[in-house]
């Protein structure tokens, strides 16, 4: 069968190169794709970008099944617009994804079903955004209510961070219509982890277990990026908190959007943080993780296009995933500058050499194409992975790698 996945990052590298990988697949089209996948044996790029579009190419190429990488078409409704046609295609519908692409739709929806939460307001004028603040303190979080690419948020340590971030998005209106809205929500101290399922409406298929660096830089300093590294598996994610994350968290959240009328496919993520009172939600995302992906399809041991299938046809109960033991991590090669202003078109070299060190595999997030070299052509560039049986032996794995790429810009 021939799959088709929409989205140009990291995440979409590493989701076809393990959809190529299943006996059952043929071609892997990837719209529009990177360098990294154009180059990857069983991919090919499509130049492909709008919705119309894909679903002439879908129905033209026989696809059986398209999974969507990004959030942004998922918001769109691109799955409304596949089955209308039908299309087989993985993830929620339009009506869905809002549990992402509102921040404030998401938070009344957890406290409406008594999903732990941090406690929160919204607003969309700035001086009562600056009163409540006022009244507060810090620190304190600010958010864009909707899509940002993951740059919408900001964990203000100090109260006059927190009123820059109001006037960013409220009076600069410097995020657009994302930051027209945003979501005030008291600062919640513990560690983060993220409990990724996949959902057919009903049945829930948990995957293991991964937790990503959101910081700019080491010690949880700097700005918020859309994810600088992550690992699998997490300690802190035992048993009995994955149970809890399941029984709290997922089982609720499914059961709540069917009673909606709006029964959730895809994939659900979930942001907890655990804190000394137990786990609370800090967000939900409606699709896989990014650099989260990437980390658990390297210790994927199953094929997953059955359990994709599965889940896009309501018949995911009783499927299992297995995993390899080993901890997957990945380090994330940004732009300089990044998460603001940066440059596109620096070469870089040294990649398959990188690629030579054992265990390592590199995912490319924001790469072209130029004269037969590999160029810069976004933020996150390069997604440096590797496997190790402890989490110090993959990390040494993946930063002996990245000592070997000569990118002067990154």
């Amino acid at each position: 069968m021939n799959l088709l996945v929409v989205g140009s990052g990291g995440r979409e590298h590493a989701l076809a190169w393990r959809l190529a990988q299943s006996p059952r697949v043929g071609r892997v089209y990837v719209a529009p794709g990177n360098a990294g996948t154009a180059a990857e044996d069983g991919l090919f790029n499509v130049a492909l970008n709008s919705i119309p579009e894909l679903v002439e190419f879908a129905r033209r190429e026989a696809v059986a099944l398209t999974v969507v990488g990004p959030e942004a078409p998922l918001s769109e409704g691109i799955v409304d617009v596949f089955r209308a046609q039908g299309l087989r295609i993985f993830g929620p519908t339009q009506q869905a994804a809002r549990l992402e692409s509102s921040k404030e739709f998401a938070k009344d929806f957890m406290t409406r079903h008594h999903i732990p939460t941090a406690a929160y307001a919204s607003f969309s004028d700035a001086n009562a955004a600056h009163d409540y603040v006022h009244e507060k303190g810090a620190p304190i979080v600010i958010k864009a209510d909707g899509l940002a690419a993951g740059k919408g948020v900001v964990v203000a340590m100090r109260i006059e961070e927190a009123h820059a971030a109001i006037d960013l998005m409220l009076v600069q209106n410097k995020m657009g219509t994302a930051g027209a809205r945003v979501v005030i929500e008291e600062f919640l101290e513990g560690e983060e982890a993220s409990f990724i399922v996949m959902v057919d409406g009903k049945h829930v298929l948990p995957l293991a277990s991964s937790q990503d660096h959101k910081r700019l830089l080491d010690a949880d300093r700097g700005p918020n990026t859309g994810g600088m590294g992550a690992y699998s598996p997490v300690p802190i994610m035992t048993a009995e908190m994955e149970r809890r994350a399941m029984d709290e968290f997922v089982l609720p959240t499914v059961a709540a959007m069917k009673e909606m009328g709006m029964p959730f496919t895809g994939v659900l993520y979930l942001g907890l943080m655990i804190t000394a009172s137990g786990p609370k939600l800090i967000e939900y995302n409606v699709r896989f993780g990014d650099p989260e992906c990437q980390v658990l399809m390297l210790r994927l041991m199953s094929d997953i296009v059955p359990a994709l299938l599965a889940s896009a046809e309501g018949q995911l109960r009783n499927f299992d995933l297995r995993w390899f033991p080993d901890t997957a991590l990945t380090v994330v090669m940004a732009a300089k500058g990044y998460p603001g202003s940066y440059g596109k078109g620096s070469v870089i070299e040294g990649l398959d050499a990188a690629a030579e060190v054992e265990g390592v595999e590199i995912f490319h997030a924001g790469t072209a194409a130029q004269g037969g070299r590999i160029v810069a052509n976004g933020g996150r560039v390069l997604n440096v992975c590797a496997l190790g049986k402890s989490a110090a032996e993959a990390q040494a794995r993946a930063y002996a790698a990245v000592d070997r790429i000569r990118w002067p810009e990154g």
